[in-house]
């Protein structure tokens, strides 16, 4: 497989499972932004499109783990250890995996309007896939680049914490005003999947933060 030369091009290098990682992390990036795009939207078609694309990142990052994962106690050596490696793989995975479900929400409830902190939670997940992308470019030397390293999970957090003062605040402004249960449900349905989309970009960065840690004792 085109993906499997890819990867044992790096099979000599202490730090070859970095280009695998950030692959992850692109397949990650194009998702969030797609789902972006699904939140300034209510074309239903423009939806399906979206959510389409959405998919088949998933499905390939789906496919990149699976390779991942028959490869990693054969060849990669590394001074991180392969336990972390594994977390770190399946917290991405999660990740786009919960973009994906945010997506799906939409075309499963159809809501009448998309809400403006609806939007701002997709911003948010989105600002998230950045910061690791940042995190992943720069893993191949966590010592060097501990402080940066720092700096972005710490990002991560701030955005995480936000994301849920937003759903928070979207959850107490439609109970109080939405008049249509129906639609109420709606919203309150696609909210909280991106809310948990949110929390499962703070599970990557907060596992990097336990690696981190080894690296300062």
């Amino acid at each position: 497989m085109k993906f499997l030369r890819y990867f044992r091009r790096f099979s000599s290098s202490k730090t070859h499972f970095v280009p695998i990682f950030s692959r992850q992390a692109g397949y990650i990036k194009q998702a969030s932004s797609a789902l972006v795009a699904m939140m300034k939207t209510v074309d239903r078609a423009e939806w399906r499109r979206l959510e389409k694309e959405i998919k088949m990142c998933e499905v390939q990052g789906d496919a990149m783990l699976t390779e991942f994962y028959g490869e990693l106690y054969e060849n990669i050596i590394t001074p991180i250890g392969r336990d972390h490696l594994q977390t770190i793989a399946m917290y991405i995975d999660d990740f786009l995996d919960n973009i994906n479900g945010s997506a799906k929400s939409v075309l499963l409830y159809l809501p009448e309007k998309i809400a403006p902190q609806l939007l701002e939670l997709a911003q948010y997940i989105e600002s998230e896939a950045d910061a690791l992308k940042e995190i992943i470019s720069m893993f191949g030397d966590i010592k060097a680049n501990f402080s940066a390293l720092s700096l972005q999970c710490e990002r991560i957090s701030e955005l995480e914490h936000a994301a849920d003062d937003s759903y928070e605040e979207f959850i107490g402004d439609i109970f109080q005003n939405e008049k249509n249960p129906i639609e109420l449900m709606k919203y309150k349905n696609i909210a909280e999947n991106l809310e948990t989309t949110s929390d499962a970009a703070k599970k990557v960065s907060d596992h990097v933060r336990t690696i981190l840690l080894s690296y300062a004792e």
